[in-house]
C-alpha cells in the first residue's frame, strides 16, 4: 500500500521485503531516500541502517516503528538514521517528512567534486579545473548526478533509466545521453564497465 501512495506521488519505488533484500539494494542502487522498516525479517532495520552507513552510504533514512519509547528512537537515531516516524503515522506527515529528506540532502550536496572539476548541484553546470562552466541539460545533468552520487558504483542501463528517464520509451535512452555528457566533458567523464553499465570518470 505505501510503494503505491509514493509512486503516485511521483516517487519511483523499489521495495524489499526483508533487510538482506534492501541491504542489497541501499549497496547497488542509488536512491533519494530511504524508508526502513524497524522489524524486518532476516536483518532488521537497525542492522540494515548500521550496515549502509558502515560502507559509506549517506542516502538520508527515515525510520518506521510501532516502538516508540525515546529510548527506541534513540536507538535507531544512533544505528544512523536520519528521521523516526512511529506507527501508526498520517500519511500527510511521511509525505511532508520525506520531501524534507529530500531537500536536506540536495542542500547539503551542492558541490560534488569530479576529478580536477566540481558538479555544482543548484546551478545545474559543471566547472572544469580551468574555471570553464559547462551548463547542462536537465537530463544530462540528472544522469551525471546519479554517477557521482555514489562515484564507486557501477550503474546498469536498467538503473539508470529507472532512476532518470522513468517514462522514456527507448531502451538506448542511456547511451544516448552517456553521449551527450561525453561530447560536452571528455570521452573520460563516463566510464564504460562492459557487459554490466556505466560509472563516473573524471574531468
Amino acid at each position: 500500500m505505501l510503494s503505491g501512495i509514493l509512486r503516485d506521488e511521483g516517487y519511483a519505488v523499489d521495495a524489499a521485503t526483508d533487510g538482506q533484500r534492501g541491504l542489497h539494494l541501499g549497496l547497488s542502487r542509488t536512491y533519494d531516500v530511504l524508508v526502513v522498516d524497524r522489524r524486518l525479517p532476516a536483518l532488521d532495520g537497525l542492522g540494515l541502517v548500521s550496515r549502509l552507513r558502515s560502507r559509506a552510504v549517506r542516502t538520508p533514512v527515515l525510520l518506521l516503528t510501532a516502538m516508540g519509547t525515546v529510548h527506541d528512537r534513540v536507538d535507531g537515531l544512533d544505528a544512523g538514521a536520519d528521521d523516526y516516524l512511529v506507527k501508526p503515522f498520517d500519511l500527510d506527515e511521511l509525505s511532508a517528512r520525506l520531501r524534507a529528506l529530500c531537500r536536506r540532502a540536495l542542500e547539503s550536496t551542492d558541490v560534488l567534486r569530479i576529478g580536477s572539476g566540481h558538479l555544482h548541484v543548484g546551478r545545474r553546470e559543471v566547472e572544469l579545473a580551468s574555471g570553464e562552466q559547462v551548463a547542462l541539460a536537465a537530463r544530462e545533468f540528472a544522469l551525471l548526478w546519479a554517477l557521482a552520487s555514489r562515484p564507486e558504483a557501477v550503474h546498469s542501463r536498467a538503473d539508470l533509466r529507472r532512476l532518470v528517464f522513468q517514462e522514456a520509451p527507448a531502451s538506448s535512452i542511456v547511451d544516448t545521453y552517456v553521449y551527450y555528457l561525453r561530447r560536452k566533458l571528455g570521452r573520460q567523464i563516463v566510464r564504460t564497465v562492459r557487459g554490466l553499465g556505466y560509472r563516473l570518470g573524471a574531468l
